[in-house]
């Protein structure tokens, strides 16, 4: 290796890292400035190898599965999002691939994909009605 080969890695190395860094922050929490603070007994206890829901998101999930004639999965998906990093994609789907995993709490499943786990796994999707918008979110603690 060249000493100008060196000298232009060492220089594009920290450039790299920081915007490992920022697209990863910006992944943990890219609805951190919309979203409301939430008491600690609303989220199940943290686990680090698990996707949570909150009494919301399973109460909204109960109420959509109640208009349909089969009972309908969240979807949660990460997507590529051009400038601003990673974002999260919900869907209600009717099936299951054989890369998805499978996380239920009171007969509601949430289904995500295995390279998406690996974006989101410990977080907890919740349900937020605001005056503007209602949508489900993910929420990392």
């Amino acid at each position: 290796m060249t000493t100008s080969s060196r000298s232009l890695i060492r220089r594009i190395v920290p450039y790299f890292s920081a915007r490992i860094r920022w697209n990863s922050r910006l992944l943990s929490s890219s609805s951190a400035v919309h979203e409301p603070q939430l008491s600690s007994s609303e989220f199940p206890s943290p686990s680090s190898e698990a996707v949570h829901m909150t009494e919301s998101c399973v109460r909204r999930m109960k109420e959509l599965q109640d208009d349909e004639a089969s009972k309908k999965l969240l979807r949660l998906s990460i997507e590529a999002g051009g400038c601003s990093g990673f974002q999260y994609n919900f869907s209600l789907d009717d099936k299951t691939n054989d890369d998805d995993r499978i996380f239920e709490q009171e007969g509601v499943k949430l289904v995500v994909d295995n390279i998406s786990f690996d974006f989101v796994k410990g977080a907890t999707v919740d349900y937020v009605e605001e005056l503007i918008r209602s949508a489900f979110q993910v929420c990392s603690l």
